[in-house]
């Protein structure tokens, strides 16, 4: 029998959303003690399905250990090693090798004495890859600091940063540290966009438009061809996030702004380490005055540690490979993957509109989040929940990351396991209809 997401039906702990605990107003702290009694509660009811510590690397099978001392074998669709290079041979020997030269860390700010000979090899690798002379790199410690960093230093107060209404909370974060105006556009509404940037002082004023390449909250693709040619109208910046796309996307895997034909045109790319590369990092590449700019404005990167090197070795052989025939592969072994997946959930469960590697399926009521985790979790699947106010009320999600590593049997056992999850929860689109 179908669950009922009756909320009444449900344990007091379920009743959660992310902002709960974000803020109080007296002296006592009490958001922090309401948090911890929360806690413990899952806890206790042996459903804590968060921080579980990985006993291996991020493979399409991982072993886990829950709070309790439990271990689980699961089928992982929660991690985004796209390509399986966060363990591949060579990235682990090449990271190996940078190691014993370099040793285990920058120890030091990137402008100041924290550059490291392997930093401008892979600057180096970055611009190659995308093959725009005239162009640089400024390399982040992550991909957070990254946009945080380049928002901040590109625009200041009293110029405007629109962003798309579903930007990544990075984008944000740097709009806000800007003190640059915000305005808000929604979700891949180019006319709204045009309707915003109308009402702006464009002729006076530096404006600066973020989009992304692929979406994480639903999987699907920026309109990043349609923004810039907005954005040209109006003498406007255009910062595209390919964090979950570069790599992937576009013939040679240079992102949705080559896919969609656009590379040139677009102002700042973000790149993101820590998905397809298997790393950790991020960086900005763009016209190379600016790149010298950022590297030294962005207080993201000018207060934090340089990238280590360990990972900087990693990531050169990661883009090496991306950049060949191995790419190639499996960038082609993704996509078919993602597409299999898709059309084993396809008529059963509500999974929005992508046609990416990022698969949504929504489930809606987040109450039903912490029961709907743990069991997954013990049907053997690692997944990655969405829910308020990461996304609207009501449209709390699954996200499943298909990599190109995942077999076809895996790919049939996590359908099934969410198809059964959706009969038990009453989410099955049959379910919805009567």
């Amino acid at each position: 029998m179908p669950m009922s997401p009756n909320k009444s039906k449900l344990p007091a702990y379920t009743d959660y959303t992310y902002d709960m605990f974000m803020s109080s107003t007296g002296k006592d702290h009490a958001e922090i003690t309401q948090f911890n009694q929360w806690r413990e509660e899952v806890i206790a009811a042996d459903m804590y399905t968060f921080q579980i510590p990985h006993l291996g690397a991020q493979r399409p099978n991982v072993s886990v250990q829950r709070v309790s001392g439990e271990e689980l074998d699961l089928i992982s669709f929660a991690n985004y090693n796209y390509l399986g290079y966060s363990n591949h041979h060579e990235v682990i020997a090449a990271a190996k090798q940078a190691l014993d030269m370099y040793g285990l860390g920058a120890t030091g700010s990137p402008v100041l004495n924290g550059t490291f000979r392997i930093h401008e090899l892979l600057e180096e690798k970055i611009i190659e890859f995308f093959g725009m002379p005239g162009y640089g790199v400024s390399l982040f410690s992550s991909g957070y600091g990254a946009n945080l960093g380049v928002v901040s230093s590109f625009v200041h107060k009293g110029d405007y940063v629109v962003l798309d209404r579903l930007s990544h909370a990075s984008l944000v974060d740097g709009a806000v540290l800007s003190q640059a105006t915000i305005k808000l556009f929604k979700h891949n509404d180019v006319d709204h966009l045009d309707r915003v940037l109308s009402r702006l002082d464009h002729k006076n004023t530096r404006i600066l438009i973020c989009t992304e390449g692929v979406y994480s909250a639903d999987g699907d693709t920026g309109h990043v061809r349609d923004i810039v040619r907005v954005a040209k109208k109006y003498g406007a910046a255009v910062l595209v996030d390919e964090a979950h796309s570069l790599l992937i996307a576009g013939e040679n895997g240079r992102g949705v702004a080559e896919e969609q034909g656009v590379l040139e045109e677009v102002d700042m790319i973000i790149a993101t380490f820590s998905k397809s590369f298997g790393g950790v990092g991020g960086c900005l590449f763009a016209r190379e005055p600016l790149t010298n700019y950022v590297n030294w404005y962005a207080r993201s990167r000018m207060f934090s540690c340089a990238l280590d090197p360990a990972v900087t070795g990693g990531l050169i052989k990661a883009l090496e490979l991306a950049a060949g025939p191995d790419g190639k592969t499996r960038r082609e072994r993704i996509q078919s993957n993602a597409d299999y997946m898709r059309s084993k959930l396809q008529g059963h469960v509500d999974i929005g509109s992508s046609h990416s590697w990022i698969i949504p399926v929504i489930y809606g009521d987040e109450h039903i989040s912490i029961p709907l985790s743990d069991y997954l979790q013990r049907e053997g699947l690692d997944t990655s929940l969405m829910a308020f106010p990461a996304v609207p009320k009501n449209q709390s999600r699954i996200r499943l990351f298909v990599t190109s590593e995942h077999t076809r049997d895996q790919l049939d056992q996590g359908a099934e396991s969410i198809i059964k999850a959706a009969e038990h929860f009453g989410f099955l689109l049959k379910d919805k209809k009567t």
